[in-house]
């Protein structure tokens, strides 16, 4: 497996190389984007369009390091055959593009599109899906934080309401103390 992965990429198959035709005998296969990037639980569509002569048949085939399987086969208007590990996950299209949904880690890897004439050529196209895992601890980061800061906003609001109060108790028990004790208060007769 490995060694079909290499000759993929010395047969010419780049994944930086800008959107291409590859043609074999009366085959196309055109595709805007040969990388891919999403994260797990996401959705990703394999666009291709395959133009053909005669009577063609798709198949798309997962490469790993670990495993090779084939995903699905499909005559377009005729008939449809996804592995039961795929079944409810993929979608297949007419024009030999492929969707592929919940994405998990295992997705990672390579994707062979390969369209089959009934005269025995055939046209190979490959993608590279790399699948992100979304961090969970990230966003534990966040709540903790945010949770320590309104904290400290709680003991710094309680902080400014005891000062005010001490203030206050301060400045009342200076009054008290400046005014004189024997104040003596003359009545005048009206």
């Amino acid at each position: 497996m490995f060694i079909a992965i290499i000759l993929l990429l010395y047969e010419g198959f780049n994944v930086n190389e800008p959107p291409l035709a590859r043609k074999a005998g009366a085959i196309s296969i055109q595709s805007p984007q040969r990388s891919l990037t999403r994260s797990v639980q996401d959705d990703v569509f394999f666009s291709v369009d395959v133009t053909c002569n005669g009577v063609h048949t798709i198949q798309w085939t997962f490469m790993s390091g670990a495993v090779s399987r084939t995903i699905g086969t499909w005559q377009p208007g005729v008939y449809t055959n996804i592995t039961v590990d795929y079944l409810s996950r993929v979608q297949s299209f007419d024009n030999g593009s492929m969707g592929l949904s919940d994405l998990r880690l295992q997705d990672a890897g390579y994707y062979v599109v390969t369209v089959a004439e009934r005269g025995g050529s055939s046209q190979d196209a490959g993608f590279v899906l790399k699948v992100n895992e979304v961090l969970y601890e990230d966003l534990q980061y966040l709540a903790v934080s945010a949770l320590a800061l309104a904290c400290l906003a709680g003991l710094l609001m309680l902080a400014m309401w005891l000062l005010d109060r001490a203030y206050r108790k301060i400045v009342a028990w200076r009054r008290r103390k400046q005014m004189p004790e024997t104040d003596a208060t003359e009545l005048q007769p009206l």
